[in-house]
């Protein structure tokens, strides 16, 4: 049966709208993206100092505080550093190390008479290169880690602090601010009050309209406490061109009121003595690179107790 003249007009109409208001919708993306400054870094540009790896710091390292730099001449030779077990690295030709794991834990521990890490800044530098082929966990109840309310399953990296391990044995070990960087391109914060019934939703979450996969970005994950200890800032840096031009991406700041995303038998069944909306103001002994059925490529990580602003 011949189309109607008028419906014909109309189909040209309709798919003529749909068009433009793509082209719209992208040109508002690039416009918001490149017109409008990016959020300025908190440093002034003559007070800037650069890492040992010539990485820019957000924040200055306090005085007399710890630092901590990757041996990346061999990750493994490093007498805090602590991977999970089954973990093999791979030498890259730009002296990269790849990892090919559905679960990367990489803990940066604390010796005796060492202070802990609490207001922290930490950097990398990552290649995303794909998901992993499986996504079946590696290690017993009784190990390290476990799920993110399902989260895990999504491929991305989580550098979090303030916590010790993180072990079914041991839950009320188990806090952290984790910062997370997504494959998709999504940035965001939780905070995990217990292993793992703990778990708060996301927030600070920003897509930033740029792929990932392929290609070196860098990475930074901030948290320092405000007002005598009673609030917590975190805040995300990309570097998104791996040319030391660094960009707040996310920031968020925990006064209360944030809550775990659990019931509250599943909560307090672990007994922690803490609330539903604790504020992790606390320090903790480990601080974990961690990522979550990806293959990646990593340099020039660290670690560094901050000067609060």
């Amino acid at each position: 049966m011949k189309m109607p003249d008028n419906a014909k007009r109309r189909k040209r109409i309709l798919l003529v709208a749909s068009s433009i208001s793509v082209l719209l919708i992208i040109f508002i993306l690039l416009y918001a993206r490149f017109v409008f400054p990016p959020t300025p870094l908190p440093i002034p540009e003559g007070e800037r100092r650069m890492d040992e790896f010539g990485t820019l710091q957000i924040y200055p390292t306090v005085p007399g505080g710890r630092e901590w730099f990757i041996n990346m001449q061999d990750p493994f030779d490093d007498e805090i550093v602590n991977f999970n077990s089954d973990i093999a690295l791979e030498k890259q030709s730009d002296d990269s190390w790849r990892v090919n794991s559905s679960e990367v834990r990489m803990r940066v521990g604390t010796l005796s008479g060492q202070e802990e890490w609490k207001n922290v800044e930490m950097t990398g530098y990552v290649k995303m290169i794909s998901t992993t082929l499986t996504t079946e966990s590696s290690e017993s109840p009784n190990q390290e880690e476990g799920s993110e309310d399902g989260d895990s399953l999504d491929p991305h990296l989580t550098w979090r602090a303030r916590g010790g391990r993180h072990n079914d044995m041991v839950p009320c070990e188990g806090t952290a601010l984790n910062g997370g960087l997504y494959l998709d391109g999504k940035v965001s914060w939780k905070k995990e009050i217990w292993h793992t019934g703990g778990y708060s939703d996301a927030r600070g979450v920003s897509e930033i309209p740029s792929s990932f996969i392929n290609k070196w970005i860098g990475w930074k994950t901030v948290m320092y406490n405000l007002e005598d200890d009673s609030s917590v800032k975190m805040e995300s840096y990309l570097d998104i061109n791996a040319n030391n031009r660094w960009e707040k991406v996310s920031d968020v700041t925990d006064n209360g009121k944030w809550y775990a995303d659990t019931s509250d038998e599943e909560f307090y069944s672990a007994d922690c003595g803490k609330e539903k909306d604790y504020i992790i103001t606390n320090s903790g002994p480990t601080a974990t690179f961690r990522a979550d059925n990806l293959i990646f490529d990593f340099k020039n990580l660290s670690i560094r107790e901050i000067k609060a602003p």
